[in-house]
């Protein structure tokens, strides 16, 4: 809750007129508790989770022979049936896992310094942070996902989410309750270790989601922002992983690809990626000499 009673007492305790963000700031969280503020993930989660996938979920369902041709699965297709039995189970989980875990985690959260007063943070500040964040998120996931591959972690808890092996937008939180708790873990450890504004925590929390939602929608879109993000993973990254399946040895890093690279978790994709472009040189060379030969024919 913001110390202050009116915008005039906040300019004199900042020294300095406020920004339109940040009159926009007091004018929403005056008197708003601290608890409600960061309450307000459940509903960025839900929203994220109704609304980034639905655009390449109804590619799914009406396929369009421009789009289609970027399906990594092109084989699979998911009927509307299962996609909104998914959003169903991805909605019921927050709820009833995710909502508490976000409710109960706020003394943390208070204790950790996450401020949600004046000033707000700086555009370089966020930027800086959320880097933060996703690199320890990433490497954090790496190591929690190889435990849930492990036997016993695979068949009690993370099997749920690999019954994609075709995935979707709306299957990237589609798991076991406990493992989206488990993996929630990550995801506070960075805010923990360089606590910022709330601004800036919910910007992590959307940001990340979305991510999450881009690896598993089963299209690797030629143009996407993220193409230029340095060891960038993907959806096509992350898809091979869901193909293998349960015996996945391979591609287990949540957002880039240098762990993988580094403990060596990425042989099995590399060497399908060397041996497929082998074989479509291969095509190519053999396709262009029949073109070739049959041009040769016309004039002999």
């Amino acid at each position: 809750m913001l110390p202050f009673q009116s915008m005039g007492e906040a300019e004199a305790a900042l020294g300095r007129n406020l920004s339109a963000a940040e009159v926009m700031w007091f004018q929403y969280s005056a008197g708003m508790h601290d608890f409600w503020l960061y309450a307000h993930n459940i509903a960025f989660l839900i929203l994220i989770y109704s609304l980034a996938p639905l655009p390449v979920a109804l590619v799914e369902l009406f396929r369009p022979k421009t789009i289609h041709k970027y399906k990594l699965q092109p084989k699979v297709h998911h009927p509307a049936s299962t996609v909104l039995q998914c959003y169903k189970n991805v909605v019921h989980t927050f709820i009833f896992a995710v909502g508490p875990l976000q409710l109960f985690s706020y003394p943390i959260i208070e204790w950790v310094g996450i401020r949600t007063g004046l000033p707000l943070p700086t555009g370089w500040e966020v930027a800086a942070q959320l880097v933060v964040y996703f690199v320890v998120e990433d490497y954090f996931n790496y190591w929690i996902h190889r435990w849930l591959h492990g036997e016993w972690g695979y068949e009690n808890i993370h099997r749920v989410h690999h019954e994609f092996t075709a995935p979707i937008g709306f299957a990237a939180p589609y798991a076991h309750w406990a493992e989206v708790l488990i993996l929630g873990f990550p995801a506070f450890l960075g805010p923990a270790i360089v606590p910022g504004h709330i601004v800036t925590f919910w910007l992590w929390m959307v940001l990340r989601h979305v991510e999450a939602i881009e690896t598993h929608c089963g299209y690797d879109f030629s143009q996407t922002p993220t193409k230029y993000i340095p060891f960038y993973g993907g959806a096509e990254y992350h898809d091979y992983h869901h193909y293998v399946g349960g015996k996945s040895h391979s591609n287990f890093a949540s957002v880039f690809t240098y762990c993988d690279y580094i403990y060596g978790t990425d042989k099995g994709y590399r060497y399908q990626k060397e041996h497929l472009a082998k074989y479509r040189e291969m095509w190519k060379t053999n396709d262009l000499t029949k073109e070739v030969n049959a041009i040769s024919g016309k004039y002999e």
